[in-house]
């Protein structure tokens, strides 16, 4: 992983722009910007769930702990999302995946 870290970092101090899907939190923290897609896997994913620093991603999460009263535990944090199974067809047709829920901010490069 540190290997991959050192590479990637490189690559951006070249100039590059590098964009990685990852769920390793060492991954994450290390980013730049990092949009958070959900709020599910599958159907009941696609929409854009938190766009910003490391930080930010923190900040959000804390807040809908704090207000569903839930409590951060390891295991909660390392569950594997729940799998779903695709519908053909819903109750008024067609079920087509969901449009982002809003646009993705410009990110000045630092």
């Amino acid at each position: 992983l540190a290997k991959l870290l050192e590479v990637m970092q490189r690559l951006v101090d070249l100039g590059n722009t590098v964009v990685v899907i990852e769920h390793n939190l060492d991954v994450i923290k290390t980013a730049d910007w990092v949009i958070d897609m959900g709020p599910e896997a599958g159907d009941l994913g696609g929409m854009v769930v938190v766009a910003g620093t490391p930080e930010t991603l923190v900040d959000e999460a804390a807040q809908r702990l704090k207000k569903s009263g839930a409590k951060a535990t390891k295991k909660s944090a390392t569950t594997k999302p729940r799998r779903t199974t695709k519908k053909k067809d819903g109750p008024r047709g067609p079920v087509t995946d969901p449009p982002l829920s809003r646009r993705l901010p410009c990110h000045p490069r630092r």
